[in-house]
């Protein structure tokens, strides 16, 4: 099904140490809500069924209901809310936005803890709301796939991570390696760990979703790095998504993530995962060089 990302505004009431898009944040609310309906309308009549509301945090712009049921009105039948999850703490927000059409929820989880979460988040009391928030959602049985962006401050608990989303009965969770851009970039050195160190503990993340009814899945962690768990890259299974960003629209992010934003080295080539695989972030291997990617090789025949 194709999606459409609808960034509606940079508005924020978190400040993560990792936000990809932390240097847009003064940007407010640029598009008029009539901007965005029309966004929306155009997307319909393109034959689009799934939309994502996103940003910045979509839940705290003063016409989220409104836009919601634009959508559904014209015709979307997966309307997800990509969000800090701070304000489904209000169930009775919650329940207005399932009533003006949101049938998937799209909340974050930064740690198993407040002082992980929290600090992250740089915004004290966002893991308790967050966490409420969920539940609420749970409660009101709906479709609820969390995201959580690895950082050097929290890989190490990744598995404690995933055993608390698992006992929230969370339907999938979703691990992202850091994208170094926007605030991510400015706190570099604090924030961005290396895949190598990283990919042991995703594993033993992954490992505690099964045998439960919990999916799991993996972003921007290349297969090198997923020996024996490729089944949880996520990328060849993202559907064909377009972005409308602060001032431009992008029409085909697969493609334009495969050749702008997400790089492979010569020796790549080598490898089996070659033309499925996209890379890294192609900042990643800036910083880091190529050493630690080990391309795949076919078992020599004997």
């Amino acid at each position: 099904m194709k999606k459409v990302d609808l960034k509606i505004g940079f508005l924020c009431n978190n400040n993560c140490l990792f936000c990809v898009q932390g240097h847009k944040k003064a940007f407010g609310n640029r598009k008029t809500s009539e901007q965005l309906r029309e966004h929306i309308h155009r997307s319909a009549n393109e034959g689009y069924k799934a939309i994502v509301f996103t940003g910045g945090e979509p839940t705290i712009h003063p016409d989220i209901i409104d836009l919601v049921k634009y959508a559904r009105g014209m015709g979307f039948t997966l309307i997800q809310i990509q969000s800090n999850g701070r304000r489904f703490a209000y169930i009775d927000f919650c329940k207005e936005m399932i009533e003006a059409g949101a049938n998937q929820f799209a909340p974050s989880v930064h740690g198993p803890t407040p002082e992980i979460h929290d600090y992250l988040t740089h915004a004290k009391g966002a893991f308790a709301q967050a966490i409420l928030g969920i539940k609420n959602l749970k409660q009101l049985k709906q479709d609820v796939i969390t995201n959580t962006v690895i950082t050097k401050l929290n890989y190490r608990y990744l598995p404690h991570i995933a055993e608390l989303l698992v006992y929230l009965r969370v339907d999938q969770f979703q691990l992202a390696f850091v994208h170094v851009l926007g605030n991510a970039e400015k706190n570099f050195s604090l924030i961005v760990p290396q895949k190598s160190l990283v990919a042991p503990f995703v594993k033993k993340a992954l490992d505690i979703s099964k045998n439960t009814r919990v999916r799991a899945m993996t972003e921007a962690i290349p297969y090198c790095f997923m020996r024996g768990y490729e089944r949880y890259v996520a990328e060849d299974k993202i559907p064909d998504t377009k972005v409308f960003d602060l001032d431009n629209t992008i029409e085909n992010f697969t493609e334009s993530r495969k050749v702008q934003c997400k790089i492979k080295a010569d020796k790549c080539q080598g490898c089996v995962y070659f033309k499925k695989c996209e890379g890294p972030w192609k900042e990643y291997p800036e910083h880091f060089g190529w050493e630690e990617f080990k391309p795949v090789r076919l078992p020599s025949s004997v």
